[in-house]
């Protein structure tokens, strides 16, 4: 990265230090690793997990709701919102080039992101061996990239549509429609074209697996229970098609992918249209 770039992206990640909602969001997964602890979810067990185990694939379900949520939200209004406040332009009269001012914001949310998340994570498998319980450090390893490539996905989405929306309603409707259809495709969407249009269930399984918070979610169950038995009939397809090591990859692979592609396209769009 070349000293521009550096420059634009500590004074982006300040400027989000500085703000309320990161530290809301912060001290919101702190609390609720702390709550896990406190509930006794460790001492829990499910299908032979149990202990740090057990709060890794619970953390894991309910980053699944929050983290791209809060990405959309706090991310599609970042470029839309500079340039109703006059603030891109301003930036841009400066001698930095677009892609810099773009690749900086674009890094520096993902730090901004994911830090957070990842040192709840790191805390509670600290936490975990201070109480003397055992750390799967593998587990611990997959999972954090599981929500490494997450956050890099919605953050790639996100940054497309406040390059491309033309104010920040537009960019908001537009994220929370997005994020409504991807989760409704996990099942509701899907039961409802086998049952209307009697759809061969394969065809539906493999259109699923293009759904990346589906992705997401089927990896992050695939470490806890290797047989997926929580996803019933569905388990069978996907591991007599791959095997739980190509699948891991490809989860790992696929919305990273993904994201980049959203990203590059964004800054593309930027680079080529007027934008402020």
């Amino acid at each position: 990265m070349n000293n521009t770039l550096i420059q634009i992206l500590k004074t982006d990640i300040k400027q989000n230090l500085r703000s309320k909602s990161f530290w809301l969001y912060s001290a919101f997964l702190a609390l609720f690793i702390a709550v896990m602890f406190g509930t006794g979810i460790t001492e829990s067990q499910v299908v032979g997990f149990v202990g740090l185990s057990r709060l890794m694939i619970t953390f894991m379900q309910v980053s699944m709701v929050i983290l791209p949520i809060y990405v959309l939200i706090s991310t599609v209004r970042s470029v839309v919102g500079e340039r109703e406040n006059g603030v891109l332009e301003y930036l841009l009269s400066l001698p930095i080039s677009f892609s810099n001012y773009y690749w900086a914001k674009f890094f520096g949310r993902f730090l901004v992101i994911y830090i957070p998340v990842f040192l709840a994570f790191l805390g509670a498998a600290f936490w975990g061996m201070f109480k003397n319980l055992d750390v799967p450090w593998d587990l611990f390893v997959l999972y954090s990239a599981l929500l490494a490539v997450m956050v890099f996905f919605f953050l790639g989405l996100s940054m497309f549509l406040s390059t491309v929306s033309k104010s920040q309603e537009m960019a908001l409707s537009t994220a929370f429609i997005i994020w409504l259809f991807l989760v409704a495709f996990m099942d509701i969407i899907l039961i409802g074209m086998l049952l209307k249009f009697r759809i061969n269930p394969e065809i539906v399984i493999g259109a699923s697996l293009l759904n990346p918070l589906q992705v997401f979610r089927t990896g992050s169950l695939i470490l806890f229970d290797p047989k997926l038995t929580v996803m019933g009939p569905v388990s069978y397809y996907i591991l007599d098609t791959v095997s739980r090591t190509t699948f891991l990859i490809y989860a790992l692979l696929y919305p990273f992918i993904m994201g980049l592609i959203f990203a590059i396209l964004g800054n593309r769009y930027f680079k080529t249209h007027d934008v402020v």
